[in-house]
C-alpha cells in the first residue's frame, strides 16, 4: 500500500528520571505499536536517537501490565531487536531522506529531545516540506522549541495533544519532570485538547499529528499512513 514510504522513528537517549535515581527512557508500546503499523504497510523504517546505538527502555514499560500484542511481537522479533540496538545518530540523518518522522514517548524526551538541536532542525525541515511530523504521549515535547518558517512557535494556534497534567499526577511525577507538557504546549500558544486519562486520542493538524498517551500510539501511526493514501 505504501511501498516507497520511508519513516524515521526518533527515540530518546536519556535514561535518568530527574534526580530520583530511577531509570526512564522510551515507552515500549509507543515504539512497538507504530513500528509494526509502518512495517505492515511496507514502509521502510529507520531508527535514530541522539547518541545512537541502543536507546534506553523505560523499565516500567516492560512490566506485565503494559504488554500488548505489539510488545509481545517485538520480543519475538530478533530483526527488530537488532535494529533497535543499532539506532543511527540523529546528527547523521537527513530530513531529505524521509517521508515522515515519528517520535515515541516515555519520559526521556522531556530531557533530551525537547532541547536537541538536531531534532529541532529535523522537525522544522520536515514540517516546512509538508511531511508528517508525529509524536505521542510525552514526545510532543520535541515540538516545544521548534519554530514555523516565520519564526513563531511551531505549535502556536494549532490543535495539539500530549500527556496531560492529570495523567502526570496519576503516575506521581509532576514534581520530577523538567516541565509539564500540557502547560508547556499551552504556553507556546497551542490549542491543547485531551480525552479522559488513558483513553486513545490523536489529533491531525495539517502535517502535525499528536497523540495523548501510550494508548494513542497506534492511532497516531495510522494517521501518518492516512497522509499517504490520498
Amino acid at each position: 500500500m505504501v511501498q516507497s514510504m520511508k519513516v524515521l522513528m526518533v527515540l530518546t537517549s536519556h535514561d535518568q528520571l530527574g534526580d530520583t535515581g530511577d531509570k526512564t527512557g522510551f515507552w515500549l508500546e509507543e515504539f512497538a505499536s507504530p513500528y509494526y503499523v509502518f512495517k505492515d504497510a511496507n514502509a521502510e523504517v529507520t531508527l535514530a536517537s541522539p547518541k545512537g546505538g541502543q536507546p534506553p527502555l523505560d523499565p516500567k514499560s516492560d512490566q506485565p501490565d503494559f504488554q500488548t500484542d505489539a510488545t509481545e511481537r517485538f520480543k519475538n522479533d530478533a530483526e527488530a531487536q537488532a535494529q533497535l540496538a543499532n539506532t543511527l545518530k540523529l546528527s547523521d540523518v537527513s530530513a531529505e531522506d524521509f517521508d515522515a518522522v515519528f517520535y515515541p514517548g516515555g519520559h526521556g524526551p522531556l530531557w533530551d529531545l525537547a532541547e536537541d538541536k538536531n531534532s529541532i532542525a529535523l522537525i522544522e525541515t520536515m514540517y516546512a516540506s509538508g511531511k508528517p511530523v508525529a509524536a505521542v504521549c510525552h514526545a510532543p515535547a520535541v515540538l516545544r522549541n521548534a519554530s514555523a518558517s516565520d519564526g513563531s512557535p511551531l505549535v502556536e494556534g494549532k490543535n495539539i495533544t500530549g500527556f496531560s497534567n492529570s495523567e502526570e499526577d496519576a503516575v506521581q511525577l509532576t514534581d520530577v519532570v523538567p516541565f509539564l507538557l500540557e502547560d508547556e504546549l499551552k504556553t507556546k500558544g497551542a490549542n491543547y485538547t485531551k480525552a479522559d486519562d488513558w483513553h486513545p486520542y490523536a489529533i491531525t493538524e495539517g502535517n502535525l499529528i499528536t497523540g495523548q498517551n501510550p494508548q494513542s500510539s497506534e492511532l497516531v501511526a495510522l494517521a501518518v499512513l492516512e497522509k499517504f493514501k490520498k
